[in-house]
């Protein structure tokens, strides 16, 4: 028994949260199955948007890059290609939906404040208040090749420049006043004088000088949403983020530690705890019974780990290319080589290597697993598996010990992935009074009942 189940239920009245992440690249998502619709034709993010605003989902997300990803030097071939830019799609969401929140992945190290917070302020705009940024900072030398600086930015740097990028934004958002714009068409000038005011920071990584062009949004602000687990990126969270996301969403014990330390930071930089929404990704998998959701999952899991994935994940944890290698062999018997880090995709710690290498050799021969099988049961793992009650039970304790305040979830199909979930899973969530039966307002940061920008 934890601590957990010994104390009064801390948030007897709280609510889930659910967004739905459209993933950029990633493996998670199957594309190779029959069943599985394109990943990129404008038709399946409209699916999913209106699918999850049926569901009464907070935020749609899509995940979004400036470059193919590489890996070693070469173009990593399990990747989707042919996407639109994320703030063009959601324009587009924008009009072909009516609340659902629509969130953008858009990073600080290589794009300019000024006009990121235009589009952004455009989006607001457009949507009647729906926007949100999904605030990342990328860290490999690819991408920076696309970009006049090129190269990539230290950890520490990438979190510095990101806060001075998102104070720029704020103050873009805030540079027109209430009632800029005359009210009379006898007036002499069309905004009221000295309504519009200048933007200017000068700081290590900007020099900004600028007249916002946009008034602001039904919303005040686009919703900031985070995903760092560093801890300069839960600091970063505290301090600036209206949504965290993390990687701490199966194990509730791990979930509520996680939560329990972003509110020690949020206290710390002297927000209070309601100010910051905590949205775990994670993968649902259904069924009817709990040996039918089980049975699922494992073809899930199958299909998300095809052997050129198991490969790929094993190259970058033993540092060299092992694509020619049979996926259902044993695991190399070469030792682990771990380069000072350049920029490349999937580098490592030797320390955290090594102690992985050595866990994942020990398991596979005393249970007989080839190299696939043991990236199946020990590579990155992550999600819920269950009938749509237990499901419902267990998430409603999660969000009323305060370990979350939902989950932002990856469908494991595109275009279709949600519909367990909206049509079996939320009406339990429902029925135990955890989840909302109607939208009660308009805007993305009324969905997620945060306090009204100042």
């Amino acid at each position: 028994m934890t601590r957990a189940d010994v104390n009064d239920v801390p948030r007897p009245d709280a609510r889930l949260h659910f967004g739905v992440f459209f993933q950029g690249v990633n493996h998670w998502t199957i594309w190779s199955d029959p069943s599985s619709g394109s990943q990129i034709d404008p038709a399946s993010f409209l699916r999913v948007a209106r699918t999850a605003e049926r569901g009464l989902f907070d935020a749609f997300f899509l995940g979004d890059g400036l470059r193919l990803r590489e890996s070693e030097g070469g173009i990593h071939e399990l990747d989707v290609a042919g996407r639109p830019d994320s703030i063009t799609q959601l324009s587009a969401l924008a009009a072909a939906t009516e609340r659902i929140g629509l969130v953008s992945t858009s990073n600080t190290t290589f794009n300019e404040p000024g006009d990121l917070a235009r589009r952004l302020a455009g989006l607001d705009l457009l949507s009647g208040g729906r926007a949100g940024w999904n605030v990342v900072t990328t860290h490999n030398a690819w991408t920076g090749e696309n970009f006049r600086r090129g190269g990539f930015l230290d950890h520490a740097d990438r979190y510095r420049r990101a806060e001075e990028f998102l104070s720029v934004a704020r103050a873009v958002w805030n540079g027109w006043a209430e009632g800029a714009v005359a009210a009379s068409a006898d007036a002499r000038s069309w905004s009221v004088p000295g309504a519009v005011g200048r933007v200017r920071s000068r700081t290590d990584h900007f020099d900004v000088d600028l007249a916002p062009t946009l008034p602001r949004g039904a919303q005040g602000h686009p919703v900031i949403f985070q995903a760092g687990d560093s801890g300069e990126g839960r600091d970063f969270a505290a301090r600036n983020a209206d949504v965290i996301f993390s990687a701490h969403g199966t194990d509730f014990d791990d979930a509520l530690a996680f939560a329990e330390d972003v509110r020690r930071r949020l206290r710390a930089a002297g927000r209070p705890e309601e100010a910051l929404r905590i949205l775990p990704g994670t993968e649902i998998v259904i069924g009817a019974t709990e040996k039918e959701a089980e049975e699922k999952a494992r073809w899930v899991r199958l299909e998300q780990v095809t052997p050129a994935v198991a490969l790929g994940i094993a190259s970058r944890l033993w540092g060299f290319d092992l694509s020619g290698r049979d996926a259902d062999g044993p695991l190399p018997a070469e030792d682990p080589v771990v380069a000072a880090y350049d920029g490349k995709f999937g580098t490592r710690q030797l320390g955290e290597t090594l102690d992985t290498v050595a866990e994942w050799r020990a398991k596979a021969d005393a249970n007989g697993w080839s190299l696939r099988e043991t990236v199946i049961e020990l590579g990155p793992q992550r999600g819920h598996v269950g009938t749509p009650a237990g499901l419902a039970e267990k998430f409603a304790r999660f969000a009323r010990y305060g370990a979350v305040d939902g989950f932002n979830i990856s469908p494991y199909l595109v275009p279709d992935g949600l519909d367990d979930i909206v049509e079996l899973l939320v009406p339990e969530l429902q029925e135990r009074g955890v989840y909302r039966t109607a939208y009660t307002g308009t805007t993305l940061r009324e969905h997620l009942e945060l306090a009204p920008v100042a």
